[in-house]
């Protein structure tokens, strides 16, 4: 029989997160794999989608930003968080809206903006996962 205790607790806690952690590696896997099959499949040999990177990569840093300067202690609503989603929300939109923009411009096909936003799709449903999964644990912190 396992033991129980506090130590018992910790170790399904800690495989939970570990259990989390790889389903969100995964979804990000695949999710870029969408996008570079979007560029590389020779019917469509257009690397403009890459652009989307950018957009990844900024999307959650007004966020981080906002929760490191706020203090949630007794505010229900602060404009700094406020400002930091809308920021994420522009963001995410433009990551979106890029492709279709491209399609529209004859820079890539629609075929290819398709996948592309089937990986936007994915990548995002990564990046709001992992902030469900690991930004209310006090055991994690980018502070550390």
């Amino acid at each position: 029989a396992a033991a129980q205790g506090p130590g018992a607790r910790s170790d399904v806690t800690a495989m939970a997160g570990i259990k989390a952690l790889i389903s969100l590696s995964f979804g990000g896997a695949i999710g870029l794999m969408f996008l570079m099959l979007g560029c590389a499949l020779p019917i469509y040999n257009q690397y403009w989608p890459l652009f989307v990177l950018f957009f990844y990569i900024l999307s959650p840093i007004p966020y981080c930003i906002a929760r490191r300067l706020v203090d949630d202690t007794d505010a229900v609503s602060n404009a700094c968080k406020e400002l930091a989603i809308f920021l994420t929300t522009g963001i995410v939109v433009s990551a979106f809206g890029l492709p279709i923009v491209f399609a529209r411009a004859h820079l890539i096909e629609w075929g290819a903006c398709a996948l592309v936003l089937t990986g936007n799709t994915v990548i995002f449903a990564t990046i709001l996962g992992f902030f469900l999964v690991f930004g209310s644990n006090d055991d994690f912190s980018w502070q550390q």
